[in-house]
């Protein structure tokens, strides 16, 4: 076999194991929502820190955007779960926004009682 046959093979074997943007948006969404809701998180059970208020309106935005992002690709998303267009991402992309936008508000509720 030659070093041309070999590279062609990799490139069929790995074909399906590629993420492409109908994965990667909403994935990416999924992850801002995550990290949204850690810093929220954060921000409600340390309120009495200075640090609090920037923390919850980061989680404020990363909820707001994560939320945004994962609701318009299900919106758009062709086909249902399972299908490879990531549903699933989009749907933990608008959870995981939800979640952070409340921790992000509980928080600020919070940071204002503090002060």
């Amino acid at each position: 076999m030659s070093v041309l046959h070999l590279l062609a093979a990799r490139d069929v074997l790995a074909a399906g194991y590629e993420i492409g943007t109908g994965r990667l948006v909403p994935t990416s969404a999924a992850a801002v929502g995550l990290a949204g809701v850690v810093l929220g998180v954060l921000a409600v059970t340390r309120a009495a820190r200075p640090s609090a208020a920037r923390r919850a309106v980061v989680a404020l935005a990363a909820g707001l955007v994560s939320a945004t992002v994962g609701g318009v690709h299900w919106a758009n998303v062709a086909g249902g779960l399972g299908t490879g267009n990531g549903l699933a991402g989009a749907v933990m992309a608008v959870a995981l926004g939800a979640v952070a936008v409340v921790a992000a508000g509980l928080a600020l509720v919070r940071t204002r009682r503090a002060a």
